[in-house]
């Protein structure tokens, strides 16, 4: 068997290197942590671990994945390029950024930097979610350039998080417009519905929609927005309190659909 790749991923700070097909299917993965390489064919062992023997540090052991789920077999099936799990807070900013830096000096900083401290302060709350059963899908790209900044699947149902840097600003909402500071308001909330309502049609389940305001001095909220909850990155952990919704199978089967690309080209 010849071509195997191996590609490593972090995930919460933890690294697994997947060994896969030439067509970008995982055959394997070695878990360095756990010191245990996962085989899903034992026909294969001799291969996997040849590619793997310039990785492999101290003893390991090696066979079928303990009791994987269905969840979890259809997460190994995906193609590197198809899986956004491995997305970091932010990662469509990150790349266009790389892309594109601009300007050494400006007269007024890159709004693009400021989104992208938005996006990767609430993703990191939402990551330390993680042990307690949920999952976050960051920079999720849907049809027409647009995107979802975080998918949160848990307990306690999905939501879809729209973040705005709001950093030392007093921030008005009056549904559907939102205004920072003294700049024009805009109706930004049918944005954060619309998001929501595009990933339950993706996902055949109910997305609640989030905005959530990265910094905010203080908030004024004229009325309570139509279906839209409004927090403050120092509250979006409290959408983990929630329970009660979703079955543990349930979450992972509704976040191993999430974080394939192919289930949102048609939103």
């Amino acid at each position: 068997m010849d071509g195997l790749r191996v590609i490593p991923t972090w995930r919460h700070g933890q690294e697994r290197l997947y060994v896969c097909l030439p067509d970008g299917r995982n055959i394997a993965w070695y878990d360095r942590e756990a010191g245990r390489v996962n085989l899903l064919g034992e026909d294969r062992e001799d291969d996997v671990l040849r590619a793997l023997g310039p990785f492999v540090t101290g003893p390991v052991t090696v066979g079928p994945p303990p009791v994987p789920t269905p969840a979890e077999l259809a997460r190994l099936t995906l193609h590197p390029d198809d899986d956004l799990a491995p997305n970091r807070p932010g990662e469509a900013l990150l790349v266009a950024l790389d892309r594109d830096p601009g300007p050494a000096r400006r007269l007024r900083p890159d709004p693009r930097r400021r989104a992208l401290e938005a996006e990767q302060t609430v993703g990191d709350a939402l990551d330390r979610l993680d042990g307690a059963g949920w999952h976050a899908v960051h920079s999720v790209p849907l049809p027409g350039g647009s995107r979802i900044h975080h998918l949160l699947i848990g307990p306690g149902g999905l939501f879809a998080l729209h973040t705005l840097y709001a950093r030392k600003q007093r921030v008005t909402v009056a549904d559907p417009l939102v205004a920072l500071g003294r700049r024009e308001p805009t109706a930004l909330l049918r944005r954060v519905r619309a998001d929501a309502d595009r990933a339950s049609y993706a996902l055949t389940a109910e997305v609640r929609p989030v905005l959530a305001l990265v910094g905010p001095t203080a908030v004024s909220v004229q009325a309570a927005p139509r279906e839209v909850r409004v927090l403050t990155d120092l509250d979006v952990q409290t959408l983990a309190r929630q329970g009660g919704v979703l079955k543990p199978a349930d979450v992972e089967a509704l976040h191993a659909m999430a974080r394939d690309r192919n289930t949102w080209t048609r939103v």
